[in-house]
């Protein structure tokens, strides 16, 4: 390449890096997660229903956890069938429709699942390179991402603040905590903006376009 060649023009669009380096990290912990779930006896997809279960000890419906994991009933049924013969999850009916079954962890499951939750902890190692601030900035803009992607319906949706009645964007002039919730009446930073949340109520398509607006404002 030249002297005078120009990186505008030679360079691909930097939206198309930015894909391809996720890309890669999306194979970083493919590969991983097949590593560690092969290790113990499981595939990657029962590895994640176990996670998924973790913070839910009353159980879980195998059609929410098909959405969340964003894969078809049939698919969570054979998972959840192969967990159940190694103890690591229990069935019972659900009291409020005895028709459903609820899946929640065994005793066993809950120490595997705990593991299984820890797969990416290699990746937020390499994410601790970033300063502060570019943590900061790359967590609004991963916020940001997620939430075109669910609007696209691409991906899950999930209990996050830009979907939440609570949340109220770029209320206060502190630059540092410019955002607002309203559940705990305090000001919120964008490293303070939550992905999962147990609190979280879902606002109306109405509501949240507004919270869209102000917040890529």
């Amino acid at each position: 390449m030249s002297r005078s060649t120009s990186f505008d023009t030679e360079s691909q669009p930097i939206e198309r890096r930015i894909a391809v380096g996720l890309n890669k990290i999306g194979l970083a912990l493919k590969l991983q997660s097949w590593r560690t779930a092969g290790e113990r006896g499981l595939t990657p997809l029962q590895g994640q229903v176990l996670a998924t279960l973790l913070p839910d000890r009353s159980g879980v419906r195998p059609s929410t956890l098909a959405s969340r994991l964003a894969v078809t009933a049939a698919t969570i049924s054979e998972s959840v069938a192969a967990l159940s013969s190694k103890g690591l999850v229990e069935r019972r009916p659900d009291p409020d429709d005895g028709r459903v079954n609820l899946v929640s962890l065994s005793s066993k499951g809950r120490t595997v699942a705990r593991q299984a939750a820890g797969w990416p902890d290699f990746l937020s190692t390499a994410v601790e390179s970033l300063s502060e601030e570019e943590q900061e900035v790359f967590w609004k803009g991963l916020l940001k991402l997620i939430r075109s992607l669910q609007q696209a319906g691409q991906v899950p949706i999930s209990e996050m603040c830009l979907t939440c009645v609570h949340f109220r964007p770029s209320v206060h002039k502190d630059p540092g905590l410019p955002h607002h919730c309203a559940l705990v009446n305090a000001p919120m930073g964008h490293r303070h903006l939550r992905l999962e949340c147990d609190e979280h109520e879902v606002a109306s398509p109405e509501v949240q376009a507004e919270v869209w607006a102000a917040f890529t404002s």
